[in-house]
């Protein structure tokens, strides 16, 4: 069906295409993180991926690398979906920023930052978004302590 996808993506990045899987019309690959951009523009430019439906991740300790970055994609001409993964780990916690492809990736990299702690190169604002600017360590990291004390917040008059 749309196996061609992975197909074109494998060709376009032999060297950074890790594995592929298809599955009743859910492709996924797992590209390195190096040309997580590089691999999205494609999708977007050559294969009309117009919409980033959502970028998250998964924190998969003690395995190494462990992070996983996930990007779902979603063609409206065509009605595809795929999925990119790249593993991040833990000692080099960065991703380039895919704002500059969809301005909708904004939100989600904060997100992601502020949860899990992985930094996104080139993102125009990055900070917590959903944790206050005082609050220590990112709360979806599997060795986030479940009863850790956070600072207090003092009211401003």
């Amino acid at each position: 069906m749309t196996t061609y996808l992975l197909e074109a993506l494998k060709s376009k990045f032999p060297a950074a295409v890790l594995e592929t899987s298809a599955f009743r019309g859910d492709e996924t690959a797992v590209v390195k993180k190096e040309v997580l951009k590089e691999a999205a523009a494609f999708l977007k430019d050559e294969l009309g991926f117009d919409f980033l439906m959502d970028l998250t991740a998964a924190d998969y300790l003690p395995r190494e690398p462990r992070f996983e970055l996930v990007c779902h994609f979603y063609s409206t001409k065509h009605n595809y979906r795929l999925r990119l993964k790249c593993p991040v780990g833990a000692d080099d916690a960065r991703v380039d920023s895919l704002t500059p492809l969809w301005a909708g990736a904004n939100w989600f990299e904060r997100e992601v930052y502020d949860m899990f702690g992985i930094k996104f190169e080139g993102h125009p604002d990055l900070r917590r978004i959903l944790m206050y600017d005082g609050f220590e360590g990112h709360p979806l990291r599997k060795d986030y302590p479940l009863k850790k004390r956070q600072p207090r917040i003092t009211h401003r008059d």
